[in-house]
């Protein structure tokens, strides 16, 4: 494809391009425009590192290096922990000979650390080599941590950079140190590594190729996956808004519209049709919209946080409420959708507009001064690189920002996944989950850039900064009741930093903590096993408390939350009324195709 020229401007003939430029104020911000080869080198690095920035991981280690030199109390306290480690370790190991090979363990892995929990690992010489890793792992984060004088930034770059290269070298990820690979391997007389080299061969064939995962296939958009009735009422340059059809003779009288984040396809809320959320809202006699966001090409690169906003939530909160009769809206924001619709949400507190009769957010962030590891990708060196390379291309490349979620959890989505394919020789079963968590997005290169820069970076919107229309919107303009939901292993947006929606708004909100993760948390079904939740309603007047003392204090309670969601969204209702009609063409809103609609299923026409 053809891109346009790097330097717009007037020709090199005209008056305009033969007078220098005036210098520009001393309050203005560095215009990087007219440093295209900047730009281009950056850009070319940036194919090279993943679009990491190559002096971000050295900057971060000189801190630390330079620290931990001149701190010789530092120095003997980690010489005195290597000696005791060493110590335990020798005991353990005299211990293990002198029961036939066993002994009581001298470090436990993490809880969340399930690397070791087969009892092979408990056998001679596999027990020894794994809790020598772990103790080494142990040593390390007390090397990288509490050095007087680092940067809070600089030590968790060093301390998450250090552990994901020790995990490179764990014994779990090679057939030689791993005892479960080598006992297969031997039961199997090493079939199951003819099988997984040709899973490799598999796997580069579809990477080469653009192809999706293999198993994902049989997940098709409209067929097995968002399957839920309904139909397009609103397509623009954006959005496709679906209006799903009732499934009840009668619905609440206030609909439901929700905002899926734009890095992600609006259907993991409308999966298979056990695990849908949005047929589970619909079956429950709610009438529901979604928004499905246009995955951006190299001409969308100047779409910016504001058109998502006006061309997105403003624009489809303005046919729900033409087709519903002026009825308020139910607004729900997951992820990154809900912090884009708090944004919305307090520009119309601040103009007057009180067409919202609730606001939830489904793991969003308003606040993002501890918006977890995934912050350890951004600072202003980072996204200056990052900024850079997505100039030139116009947009953020799907590979590129999946490829930082699955080093914050790389553990289960890397190493353990290359060892049961490409070691144990068998695929792990593809679910709906797994194939919509293939069926990635890009994002533009203007909205990109702000929102790292305005929410990330700056943290404007919890400061009061953030400007809509010009003029700052402040969460405390906020009067509706607010539902918030956090899930408890959330590496993207943790639950206390959503949590601090509570100290932000001066509303009622009720919080709600769920197990599970960023999406699995979410996605959580009645009937699904070993679910839970906790939840409590704080109102405007009552004193804050802190998360942890919250989660003391809360019972847990078994289940799925999404009846508790339900059950608080029909208290403030009111009456059931007959569905409204599919569309409104009188004022501008025709059905114009089924569900779901052909933005979703858009090809990426970028894949290699």
């Amino acid at each position: 494809m053809a891109q346009p020229p790097i330097l717009p401007g007037p020709a090199p003939s005209s008056p305009a391009a033969r007078m220098p430029a005036p210098p520009p104020a001393a309050t203005d911000p560095p215009d990087r425009s007219d440093l295209p080869l900047d730009r281009l080198v950056n850009a070319a690095l940036a194919r090279i590192t993943a679009g990491i920035s190559p002096l971000a991981l050295p900057a971060a280690y000189l801190d630390w290096g330079m620290h931990l030199a001149l701190s010789p109390g530092k120095q003997l306290e980690l010489v005195r922990k290597a000696q005791r480690k060493m110590t335990r370790f020798a005991l353990y190991a005299a211990g293990c000979a002198a029961q036939g090979g066993q002994g009581s363990t001298c470090i436990e892995p993490l809880a969340q650390d399930r690397r070791f929990s087969d009892p092979a690992w408990q056998q001679p010489p596999f027990n020894l080599i794994h809790q020598a890793f772990l103790l080494t792992q142990q040593w390390w984060h007390n090397a990288t941590t509490h050095v007087r004088g680092v940067s809070p930034h600089h030590e968790a770059v060093v301390e998450f950079t250090t552990r994901q290269i020790l995990d490179i070298f764990a014994p779990s990820n090679f057939l030689a140190t791993n005892p479960v690979a080598l006992q297969r391997t031997m039961a199997e007389h090493g079939m199951n590594l003819v099988r997984g080299f040709g899973n490799v061969i598999e796997d580069w064939q579809r990477n080469l190729l653009g192809r999706p995962p293999a198993g994902a296939e049989k997940f098709r958009v409209g067929e097995a996956l968002a399957t839920t009735p309904g139909k397009v009422v609103l397509r623009n340059r954006l959005i496709e808004l679906i209006q799903y059809a009732p499934a009840t003779d009668t619905v609440q009288a206030k609909p439901i519209l929700i905002v899926p984040a734009w890095i992600m396809k609006y259907y993991i809320l409308d999966l298979s049709a056990r695990n849908s959320l949005v047929r589970y809202l619909v079956e429950r006699g709610h009438t529901v919209f979604i928004i499905s966001w246009k995955n951006p090409d190299y001409g969308d690169r100047d779409l910016g946080f504001d058109d998502y906003r006006r061309l997105g939530v403003m624009a489809a909160l303005d046919a729900v409420s033409a087709i519903c009769g002026g009825q308020k809206v139910h607004a729900a924001g997951y992820c990154l959708g809900g912090t884009l619709l708090s944004v919305a949400a307090a520009a119309m507190a601040r103009d007057g507009d009180d067409r919202l009769a609730s606001l939830t957010l489904l793991a969003g962030q308003t606040d993002f001064s501890e918006a977890g590891e995934l912050t350890l990708f951004i600072d202003e060196n980072q996204v200056t690189f990052l900024e850079d390379m997505m100039w030139e291309q116009g947009f953020l490349d799907t590979r590129q920002m999946a490829g930082a979620f699955q080093i914050l959890r790389s553990n289960d989505l890397i190493w353990s996944r290359m060892m049961q394919d490409y070691i144990a020789g068998e695929r792990a079963p593809m679910i709906d989950l797994m194939a919509w968590n293939a069926d990635q997005t890009r994002m533009p290169y203007r909205m990109h850039s702000e929102y790292l820069r305005r929410l990330f970076l700056d943290n404007d919107l919890a400061e009061g900064r953030f400007r809509v229309d010009g003029q700052p919107v402040a969460l405390t303009d906020l009067r509706m009741p607010v539902f918030a939901v956090g899930t408890e292993w959330d590496h993207v947006a943790p639950w206390h930093s959503v949590f601090k929606i509570i100290r932000l708004t001066d509303t009622d909100v009720t919080f709600l903590l769920t197990s599970g993760g960023h999406n699995a948390g979410i996605v959580s079904e009645p009937g699904h096993d070993r679910r839970h939740f906790r939840i409590a309603h704080h109102r405007e007047h009552d004193p804050y408390i802190d998360p942890d003392r919250w989660l003391e204090q809360q019972p847990q309670q078994a289940g799925s939350w999404w009846p508790a969601w339900t059950e608080w969204l029909e208290k403030i209702g009111g009456d059931r009324i007959v569905p409204p009609p599919m569309g409104n063409a009188a004022a501008g809103y025709p059905p114009l195709a089924d569900a779901p609609g052909s933005y979703v299923r858009e090809p990426n026409p970028y894949r290699p």
